[in-house]
């Protein structure tokens, strides 16, 4: 063989060797990425008992910081509609007191609309039996003579 060929091959071995780690690093790296790996294990088991209740939590307080707002707000909103409610009903209250006094006053209109013309017809018929006992001729209008 070749000597130089020999030397070449030597060098590219020796190259090699130089980035090879040693099996004492391999193993501590191992060892390691094994703690993490369990950590890892740990920490997602614990997230994983816990992360449902705690989002549950904060669901829960986040609700309850829209809610009650809103159940105020419900609260003033169903007070003043019993106001309303009371005012409408005083409101219908009046108006059907007013009602029944505009029927009265009609009422007591019509009773006086009519006691009026009673007190014509009855001028009248007086009027008419003193002409009648006069022998006088009487025209009415609703009959003419011809």
């Amino acid at each position: 063989m070749d000597p130089e060929a020999i030397k070449r091959a030597q060098q590219r071995i020796d190259r090699a060797a130089s980035g090879r780690v040693e099996p004492a690093q391999v193993d501590a790296t191992l060892e390691r990425a094994r703690e993490q790996v369990e950590a890892l294990a740990a920490t997602a088991a614990e997230l994983e008992s816990t992360l449902p209740s705690r989002i549950g939590d904060a669901v829960q307080d986040g609700l309850s910081a829209q809610v009650v707002p809103v159940g105020r707000n419900l609260a003033e909103i169903r007070g003043l509609m019993n106001q309303l409610l009371r005012r409408l009903e005083r409101v219908e209250g009046d108006l059907l007191s007013e009602r029944h006094a505009r029927v009265d006053d009609l009422a007591l209109l019509v009773d006086l609309v009519t006691s009026g013309w009673r007190g014509v017809e009855q001028r009248l018929a007086r009027i008419e039996e003193r002409v009648t006992a006069d022998d006088a001729v009487v025209y009415r209008i609703d009959r003419q003579a011809s």
